[in-house]
């Protein structure tokens, strides 16, 4: 299934990496991305319990799990979040990562009765912008020493 991220991914014949195990949830996420960082940050500061891993997509970890899922590498437009072996992308990664938060962010849920296509249509258009609107980093963000082992190599 390799292409566009939109809904579920199965694995393909490339390797696991070996930092993560089948049953970590993990999030790929776009590591030069100022609102993709923002992003992050919120999930740690938000989440119900620190399950939740982290890797950039351009870090090997990240990119290892990308090309595992067959997921297309170069300019990689969306988070995805690996749980349960399967990887999501687009709008279905963002709201199952509202099931990680807690209230009053619970709410966000409402957000599954809204068409797929709908729904990934304006995660598209804010992934298109969002370099325009939040800005890009030179470089990865480092987190702080408290949230690091919670950030895949």
């Amino acid at each position: 299934m390799s292409g566009t991220v939109t809904g579920l991914h199965e694995p393909t014949a490339m390797a696991w990496p070996p930092v993560v195990q089948p049953e970590d949830c993990v999030v790929i996420f776009d590591g030069v991305c100022k609102f993709c960082d923002r992003s992050v940050q919120f999930l740690l500061r938000h989440e119900r319990h620190p399950v939740l891993r982290f890797a950039a997509a351009q870090s090997t970890t990240g990119s290892a799990l990308v090309a595992h899922f067959g997921l297309l590498t170069d300019g990689l437009n969306t988070v995805v979040l690996i749980e349960r072996g399967k990887a999501y992308g687009k709008s279905d990664a963002a709201l199952l990562l509202v099931t990680y938060l807690r209230w009053p962010w619970q709410w966000l849920r409402l957000g599954w009765v809204l068409p797929r296509r709908f729904r990934n249509w304006l995660y598209d258009g804010l992934a298109a912008r969002r370099y325009a609107w939040f800005g890009k980093r030179e470089t990865c963000m480092v987190p702080t020493p408290e949230v690091t082992r919670r950030f895949l190599p």
